[in-house]
């Protein structure tokens, strides 16, 4: 039998530690809750140490902790659920904005195409249309000068080399006889040369008749101071307008198919003299055209053919 001092258990935990006891004195005790010699009651001292947390405590703060972790767990659970429902709806809306305006790109596109070809499909048919003309123009140019009178030509050309007013030469001459003085050619000889000389010198004024008028010249066998009579032809005709030669304060009622035939010779006069005053800046071709425009019109007006508002 070891009679020695006990020794000291390695593998027990320290507050499990075998406590010393005589063994000649350890004897058979109820539930070890007395002890004979010294002996000390281990289960009593351990659970009612001083300064030391009842056993009884910590599953309560354990249950405490769980419950308020599982609370917040639920609630920062809910938190980011919602936080993501927001994501996703946001990304919905945006999704479907980006959505029409690609569907708004796209139409534009597709609108900008159609225009572009559209105006390029109008400037191709303008071009055309303008080439086209241009060379039915140039064919008609080209025919007319076929059937041009060359010596008409000639003395224009002749005229416009040293343009001047002096109705003796070649070219003025031949309008004065084939166009001016047949337009100007009236009924009331004496007033129609005085309306000739007039447009000559370029002092011939034609105004449109006011309400009040004032008396005008009588012409023999004709009455002038009268609206509904033209005082160059002497036909009864609602007069528009009157004329007045020079500085004369007298006045003369005149048709409108009169005031046609003074105004196409008015015109062919202005041209020749832009032309003699070196302000028409052109070649001789179109030149000579305009004129012979001016012409057809002083011939057309001595036809009696004449806008309505004349």
């Amino acid at each position: 039998m070891w009679s020695g001092p006990p020794q000291r258990d390695e593998g027990l935990p320290v507050g499990l530690s075998a406590i010393p006891v005589p063994w000649e004195n350890l004897g058979p005790s109820k539930g070890n809750r007395e002890s004979s010699g010294g002996l000390v009651e281990t289960s009593t001292s351990w659970e009612e140490a001083p300064g030391e947390e009842h056993p009884a405590a910590a599953p309560l703060d354990v249950s405490r902790l769980r419950s308020s972790s599982m609370e917040i767990r639920e609630k920062g659970s809910e938190f980011l659920k919602e936080e993501l429902y927001k994501a996703q709806k946001e990304l919905k809306l945006k999704d479907e904005e980006c959505e029409r305006l690609c569907k708004v790109r796209a139409q534009l596109e597709q609108e900008l195409e159609e225009l572009t070809a559209s105006l390029f499909e109008e400037a191709h048919k303008m071009v055309r249309e303008a080439n086209v003309k241009q060379a039915t123009s140039e064919k008609q140019l080209k025919e007319a000068w076929g059937k041009v009178d060359t010596t008409l030509f000639a003395e224009f050309q002749a005229w416009r080399a040293s343009p001047t007013l002096d109705k003796n030469c070649p070219f003025l001459e031949r309008v004065y006889r084939e166009d001016v003085g047949p337009c100007l050619d009236f009924t009331v000889q004496e007033l129609s040369a005085l309306v000739r000389t007039a447009v000559e010198d370029n002092t011939l004024t034609i105004e449109p008749v006011a309400s009040q008028t004032l008396p005008a010249v009588k012409v023999p066998t004709v009455e002038c101071n009268n609206t509904n009579t033209c005082a160059l032809s002497g036909l009864a005709r609602t007069c528009h307008h009157r004329i007045r030669l020079g500085d004369s304060d007298s006045h003369y009622y005149i048709s409108p198919s009169s005031r046609a035939r003074i105004t196409a010779v008015c015109n062919f006069f202005t041209y020749i003299r832009y032309i003699q005053q070196g302000l028409v800046r052109q070649d001789a071709e179109p030149m000579f055209w305009e004129i012979m425009r001016l012409r057809k019109g002083m011939s057309l007006a001595k036809l009696g053919f004449f806008p309505q508002e004349a």
